[in-house]
């Protein structure tokens, strides 16, 4: 892609990376009011505070399965006006949406009028995979009888989910006609890609009136009489043969949705430890995060695999997945082991430059919509990522020396292979030892690292990097994928393999930190271009060259210094580009804002690296980021703003909530404090120099587990900022250890 001389930085989309943007408009925006949301399987559900999708205005909202919104609008009425909002709230453990409503004043069509606060009405939601389902219970408080019409509205445009990011399309498919019978509502789409698309509303009891989707009651109700009315809806598709659609799994109605999500988070909680702290807010932060993880899990096969986030990308994405159960692996290896197995199984085995493919790579993304399957996004498996197939054998090697489990090593190791053969053959494009990217089709993104955005990597200048374009963090996750690949080889007794491994990591250590460090900005380049040229940016991309063990001792106190530096550091975490740089914005995507997985990351390199104190600045900022979010649930970016007294974060209009990711930050973050490391071969968990803030006073964790054994434990916090642990229980032979 062609720079732009510095000081004419554009302010538009270039034509060809427009149609991968989300479009930020009001029919987009999420931020503004906290949406509604739920999850189950390949569902998703996204909804205003009343419960209702679209109900004045666009917005992304409304009822999607695999990648295509199946409802678009959900409208409740009273004699034809909206109820009052009186509160609404998602159940702890995400499985049920609660809405209570009362009447307006009313003057009604019988005659007469009805005081506000009279009725209440409560809508209770519950999603299943391909599956809604809502109860309305509507109550009369009033000494007078009550007559009046309840409307429920339902319409469903099947716009695939690229549609409502706001990309174009030249033509759809057809729309056919509602059928309605007196029970329910049947909306159907035939798209481009021959598929047939439905949605069946089933009302119970069925309405008096329906028709073309909008259903009326005629309500009448006694002084404290209730009524309720019952809605089941399921999403369907079939093939281009014409045979009858089916829905994509069995539904379990009501109240089985209700004990299949409670089971569900009972079955995860038994496999990932449990934390208790002194601080309520802090347990708040910790349960709502840990309670988005097991929502945003999907399971294939009867693992879970994390979907990345609500709405924009709730599929499978390789780099999103692997640095999500990389910062949950202290306490959730099992998450690990399955995004592992999961991603392993659809590596890529042929060149295919239409898709970004090339043997051994690890995808980037998987969509099943309609413009996946037309091939107007390329993005049905996509393996457009230079940093996912590193983080793999980086992900594979942490979750060998986290859980010491040789049988799971062994049956990786084909995929390992073919991954450190991918990064030899065709990660390292011109044969210097780095890692670089540059797309094989225009159709494909044009950045490949996590921020991918078009002009996400560029010269101090201003001007965009031409590719391949080796990113720095990409280096790090290299040099811990050779070594990471020479510990697993050790283990399943290939010594010379290892020992060639070893010496490609010394070989990229040695040649890293003379060709990226940048002592005039006090930290690594964000990037080398094609020409070899630095773009000598301060950038938080540095900061994960800290995880790997990279860097050397001195270089990463300086570049932690340079990270917690005000220009860098806003106060609520540590921005994406540093003020001042070219192209910094705080509301931007990629250059000036803050992303809570990218400050999780940060804080395990300064862990490593024994850096305490920029490491419980960083945890206090994402706390207090957290304190300031509807339901303490950190979004997936936010904007860098300076931080101000009295205010909370500066939301980013279409943030993904909740987003995998963000919500693993919470755990990166304490268990980088912590200085938790596992020796599975001496049975034995560190604590290597654990610092608590001042207000963490104590930390209790349960059912921490190494191999078949796990401890229940306590840590308190002293004066001099000494920390203490006692073991509470113990099942099976397990050792703790603390060392200062």
């Amino acid at each position: 892609m062609d720079g732009v001389p510095a000081g004419t930085l554009p302010t538009s989309y270039p034509p060809e990376e427009e149609r991968f943007a989300v479009a930020a408009s009001a029919a987009t925006a999420l931020a503004l009011y906290r949406p509604r949301t739920l999850k189950c399987g390949d569902s998703f559900l996204v909804l205003d505070h009343y419960g209702d999708a679209q109900a004045l205005c666009p917005a992304a909202e409304g009822l999607f399965h695999l990648d295509t919104r199946h409802l678009s609008r959900m409208a409740v009425t009273i004699e034809g006006q909206r109820p009052l909002l009186l509160s609404s709230g998602i159940s702890e453990d995400n499985a049920v949406l609660t809405v209570d409503l009362a009447n307006p004043d009313l003057r009604l069509a019988g005659g007469g009028t009805l005081m506000r606060d009279t009725l209440h009405i409560r809508r209770v939601l519950v999603l299943g995979d391909g599956a809604l389902h809502e109860q309305l219970h509507i109550r009369n408080y009033g000494a007078e009888p009550v007559a009046l019409e309840l409307g429920l509205d339902h319409a469903a445009d099947f716009a695939d989910i690229f549609e409502v990011r706001g990309a174009r399309r030249e033509r759809r498919g057809t729309i056919l006609p509602v059928e309605c019978s007196a029970g329910s509502a049947t909306f159907a789409y035939r798209g481009l890609d021959g598929v047939l698309r439905t949605t069946r509303v089933t009302y119970d009891p069925a309405p008096d009136r329906l028709d073309d989707g909008r259903a009326r009651y005629a309500i009448r109700l006694a002084p404290d009489e209730q009524r309720t009315v019952a809605l089941a809806v399921r999403s369907g598709r079939s093939g281009a043969s014409g045979e009858a659609a089916q829905p994509d799994a069995p539904d379990l109605g009501f109240d089985g949705w209700v004990a299949w999500h409670r089971a569900w988070s009972a079955a995860r909680a038994k496999n990932v430890a449990r934390i208790h702290t002194s601080n309520e807010a802090f347990n708040d932060w910790l349960n709502r995060s840990r309670a988005d993880l097991d929502m945003l899990c999907t399971t294939g096969a009867g693992e879970p695999f994390p979907y990345a986030g609500v709405p924009w990308f709730s599929t499978a994405f390789g780099r999103d997945s692997l640095i999500t159960a990389l910062q949950c692996l202290w306490l959730d290896p099992a998450l690990a082991a399955s995004v592992l197995r999961h991603l392993a199984a659809r590596q890529a085995k042929e060149s295919d430059p239409a898709r970004d493919a090339e043997p051994g790579k690890i995808m980037h993304e998987t969509r099943r919509g309609e413009m996946a399957a037309t091939g107007e996004v390329p993005f049905g498996l996509y393996y457009g990522s230079v940093d996912a197939t590193p983080l793999f054998v980086m992900l594979a090697a942490a979750h060998l020396e986290r859980t010491g489990d040789r049988a799971l090593a062994r049956e990786l190791w084909p995929h390992v292979e073919a991954a450190l053969s991918w990064m030899e053959r065709y990660g390292d494009r011109d044969g210097d030892g780095f890692l670089e990217y540059g797309r094989r089709t225009a159709e494909g993104l044009a950045n490949q690292g996590w921020k991918d955005s078009w002009d996400s990597v560029f010269h101090a200048d201003g001007s965009l990097a031409k590719g391949p374009i080796a990113l720095v963090e990409v280096q790090a996750y290299a040099h811990a994928a050779w070594l990471g690949g020479a510990r697993i080889a050790r283990a399943l007794g290939r010594r010379t393999c290892a020992e060639a491994l070893e010496a490609r990591a010394e070989a990229l250590r040695r040649r890293f930190d003379e060709a990226f460090w940048c002592p005039g900005i006090g930290t690594y380049a964000l990037a080398l271009d094609g020409e070899k040229k630095a773009c000598r940016v301060r950038s938080s991309n540095a900061g994960h060259v800290l995880l790997t063990g990279i860097a050397p001792a001195e270089r990463a106190a300086r570049v932690a210094a340079t990270l917690l530096e005000p220009r860098s550091f806003c106060g609520w975490g540590v921005r994406t580009i540093a003020e001042g740089e070219a192209r910094y914005n705080p509301m931007s995507y990629h250059n000036g804002s803050v992303w809570p997985h990218d400050n999780g990351l940060i804080a395990l390199g300064l862990s490593l690296h024994g850096l305490r104190k920029p490491l419980v600045r960083l945890l206090g900022g994402l706390f207090d980021a957290a304190l300031w979010t509807d339901m303490k649930r950190l979004p997936e970016l936010f904007c860098g703003f300076p931080r101000l007294p009295g205010q909370g974060p500066t939301a980013y209009p279409v943030a993904c909530l909740p987003q995998a990711w963000a919500s693993a930050s919470a755990f990166a973050v304490l268990g980088a404090l912590l200085g938790v490391t596992f020796r599975p071969d001496q049975r034995q968990i560190r604590f290597v120099r654990p610092v608590l803030p001042p207000w963490l006073e104590m930390v209790r964790i349960e059912n921490l587990r190494l191999g078949g054994a796990s401890v229940d434990l306590v840590m308190h916090r002293h004066e001099g900022d000494e920390v203490s642990l006692r073991v509470l229980r113990r099942r099976g032979r397990i050792e703790v250890a603390v060392i200062n």
